[in-house]
């Protein structure tokens, strides 16, 4: 690639960045930091530290969630009076899962060029050493934080053939584990990456409700990646679990007596019946 300054003035380039390893950037990537007017940055004390080890001193602004309102406009206008601009996330790929999109969609409807500078990706990267199938998968970034809205997100994805990989903070793994067991089953195959390319890197594999127990005992610190298997043509059908329990509970049965038997019954555990009974007499 030619230098950036070089290129078609007005450009937007959205810039890969190592999730953890310094180490993992391109040298498109760094010829392309060197040679714009101004790099964006979602936190620019990261940014900071891959400048120091690569020896960059481009001008950095900061570009998050609490400031894009009123920056887009601002590096849009930049970018109309022909500077280059180099998006850059507080890790891997711009626009996945950060407030990178807003101004990718901006410079789109301004008629400014968006150009991918391609670099490390934590979906794809715990994708590919979950050991679950990777031909066909979905991304579904960061669940709702609010119980219910990710419960009902839950049991549409219930019966998801494809693998699906999510993000979530350390603070709501075991919470998320939970809302996962009780909408997809215990057994369901998990890999959960933690830390991943940094020097705690650690990738569990087990079933969602192994998971629970591992990560309840061994609390996780840092940024996790989970990669959940598809539903299978064998897989207990979710509405038998959910009418079973919609049945009992309606007989005036308690959430714990009708938990307990439906657990007994379907052979899962006792604490995913639980949760599921508890989500069901929570919805209006």
């Amino acid at each position: 690639m030619a230098s950036a300054e070089h290129g078609p003035a007005g450009t937007l380039y959205v810039c890969g960045t190592p999730i953890g390893n310094l180490g993992d950037i391109t040298l498109r990537a760094l010829e392309t930091l060197r040679g714009v007017s101004v790099v964006a940055a979602e936190d620019t004390r990261q940014t900071a530290k891959l400048f120091q080890r690569h020896g960059l001193s481009t001008p950095t602004v900061p570009y998050h969630e609490h400031n894009a309102v009123r920056e887009t406009p601002r590096l849009v206008g930049r970018l109309l009076k022909g500077e280059s601009v180099a998006l850059v996330s507080d890790a891997g790929m711009p626009g996945i899962s950060d407030p990178g999109e807003a101004l990718i969609q901006a410079a789109i409807a301004a008629g400014i060029p968006v150009v991918p500078i391609p670099g490390p990706v934590a979906a794809i990267s715990g994708l590919v050493v979950s050991g679950l199938p990777t031909d066909r998968w979905v991304f579904e970034g960061f669940l709702p934080r609010e119980g219910k809205a990710r419960r009902r997100l839950l049991r549409e994805l219930a019966s998801e053939s494809r693998t699906l990989v999510f993000y979530e903070a350390p603070h709501r793994l075991i919470d998320t584990l939970t809302d996962l067991s009780a909408a997809f089953g215990g057994d369901r195959p998990v890999a959960i990456a933690r830390e991943l390319t940094k020097t705690h890197e650690e990738v569990f594999r087990g079933s969602l409700e192994t998971a629970g127990r591992h990560f309840s005992a061994e609390p996780p610190r840092g940024e996790i990646t989970l990669v959940v298997g598809g539903a299978t043509p064998t897989a207990k059908p979710e509405p038998l679990f959910e009418d079973r329990l919609r049945s009992l509970l309606a007989q005036g049965m308690s959430k714990n007596d009708a938990s307990r038997l439906v657990a007994s019954e379907l052979g899962i555990s006792k604490r995913t019946a639980y949760q599921r009974a508890l989500a069901l007499s929570e919805e209006p």
